[in-house]
C-alpha cells in the first residue's frame, strides 16, 4: 500500500467572490470531506468587502484544520496570487479549489491515493450546475488515459482546472503560473506535461462546477480571444505544438471566442461530448 502524503488546499479569493458561495465552497472541501487537507492556504487577492474579509476570518477562526490566511494589499491576478499561495503551502502536495464551488465529501479520498501511486497530476470530471447543485445542467468529463491527456492537451485543456490536485515541486519546476489572464492553467497542465509530468484523470465528477446565465459569453470575446492567441503562440514557442497546430488552432479555438454565444453555447457541449473520442483524433 502506497504511504499516506499529507496534502494543502489552496483557495484563491477576491473582492467580488460572494460570502455565501465562498463558506459553501469551503465547507464542503474541508469539513466535510473523508479525507481532510492537513493545512489550508486560502489567498486574499487584493482588498475585500467587509462582508467578505469577515467571513474570511470565521472560516479561519473556526476550520478544523489549520489555516493560514495571505492577504495581498493589491490585486495581482489569479496566477500570482496562487503563486504566492503556494509558496505558503505546507505540504508539497496541493489540492486547488474555487470560491465558488462545491467538492463531493469523497473527492479526495478519490484523488489522493493516484498522487500516492505517483502520479503528479490529478483531475476528475465535474458538473456544471446552475443556482443549486440539483440543477447539474452537464456533466465534463476529462479524457482518462495518459496517452490521451497529453495529446488532448495540444488542442484542448484536458483537465478540469476546479477539480486539480498537483506536486508543488512539479508546478514550480516548470516555472509556476505565468501571467496569461484567463488562460494560466491550462498554460501550466501543457507545460508541466511537457516537462514530462505523469498526470491522471478519474471519470467520477468530485466538483460541482458554477455556471451562471453570463457563463457562454465569458467564453467569448476580444479579451479571450487576446489570450487565446497568446496561449497558442506560447505553445508554438514551446514545441507543444506544431506549426500545422497552431494553425488549427488559431482556426478553431481562435474563431470560438468570436461567434454568436448561441453558437458558441451549441459547439461548446459538442467539444465536451467529443471528449469520448480516442486521442488519435486530436492530433
Amino acid at each position: 500500500m502506497a504511504e499516506r502524503v499529507p496534502f494543502s488546499l489552496l483557495l484563491p479569493v477576491y473582492g467580488r467572490d460572494r460570502p455565501d458561495f465562498l463558506r459553501r465552497a469551503f465547507t464542503s472541501t474541508v469539513t466535510d470531506q473523508t479525507r481532510r487537507p492537513d493545512d489550508v492556504v486560502i489567498v486574499q487577492d487584493g482588498p475585500v468587502p467587509d462582508e467578505l474579509a469577515t467571513t474570511l476570518q470565521e472560516l479561519s477562526d473556526t476550520s478544523p484544520v489549520a489555516v493560514n490566511l495571505v492577504r495581498l494589499a493589491d490585486n495581482t491576478g489569479l496566477g500570482p496570487a496562487l503563486d504566492t499561495g503556494l509558496a505558503a503551502c505546507a505540504h508539497d502536495v496541493v489540492a486547488r479549489m474555487d470560491a465558488d464551488d462545491v467538492s463531493v465529501p469523497q473527492r479526495f479520498e478519490v484523488q489522493l491515493p493516484l498522487v500516492e501511486r505517483g502520479a503528479d497530476i490529478v483531475g476528475s470530471a465535474l458538473m456544471e450546475f446552475v443556482d443549486d447543485i440539483e440543477h447539474v445542467v452537464l456533466t465534463r468529463i476529462p479524457p482518462l488515459d495518459p496517452a490521451w491527456i497529453r495529446s488532448a492537451a495540444r488542442f484542448r485543456d484536458p483537465f478540469n482546472h476546479p477539480t486539480i490536485v498537483y506536486r508543488r515541486s512539479v508546478v514550480q519546476a516548470v516555472g509556476g503560473y505565468q501571467g496569461l489572464p484567463l488562460m494560466e492553467d491550462y498554460l501550466l497542465f501543457a507545460r508541466m506535461l511537457a516537462h514530462g509530468a505523469e498526470p491522471a484523470n478519474v471519470a467520477e465528477p468530485l466538483v460541482y462546477y458554477r455556471v451562471g446565465a453570463g457563463a457562454y459569453a465569458r467564453r467569448g470575446g476580444r479579451a479571450l480571444l487576446r489570450s487565446e492567441l497568446a496561449l497558442q503562440r506560447r505553445f508554438l514557442e514551446l514545441g507543444i505544438t506544431t506549426r500545422r497546430q497552431y494553425w488549427r488552432n488559431v482556426t478553431v479555438r481562435g474563431g470560438y471566442r468570436l461567434v454568436p454565444e448561441p453558437v458558441r453555447r451549441v459547439a461548446y457541449r459538442r467539444l465536451i461530448a467529443r471528449r469520448g473520442i480516442p486521442a488519435s483524433r486530436d492530433r
